[in-house]
Parts: C-alpha cells; structure tokens; sequence
C-alpha cells in the first residue's frame, strides 16, 4: 500500500462510522467501475483500431470536415 492511501485511510478511521461506511461504499463502487471501464477497453480495442483506420481514410480520402465541439 502506498504512503499516500495508507494515510488516508488513516484519516478515514477517525471519522464517524456513518461517513467510513458512505466513503467505503464510494471507494469500493469506483474500484468496480474502473475494472469494468478495463475490461470494456480490453474487449473493444480490435474494434476502436477499425473505427481509427476508417477515420484516417476518411480523413485521407478528403471526406471530413474540421469542426469545433459546438458544431457536432
């Protein structure tokens, strides 16, 4: 464990129960989110590297437009 998260969970066991728990809760809904954000990327990378090649012809081919984010 790292200083840094060691030391925040020091800092969190001196809070009362109720708010360990609520933060416990945050941490844990995180940690989940991040590893199925992980296993997304894992499962769709062959399919973002397609998406990428079809840009680049587009791009190439002179079929794109630049365009700022207000005009998508």
């Amino acid at each position: 464990m790292t200083k840094l998260l060691s030391d925040a969970f020091e800092k969190a066991s001196q809070l009362p129960e109720d708010l360990q728990d609520e933060l416990a809760r945050i941490l844990l809904d995180e940690l989940t989110w991040e590893k199925s954000w992980d296993r997304t990327l894992t499962q769709s990378s062959s399919r973002l590297d397609e998406m990428a090649e079809d840009a680049l012809k587009d791009y190439h081919a002179g079929r794109t437009k630049e365009m700022g984010f207000d005009e998508l």
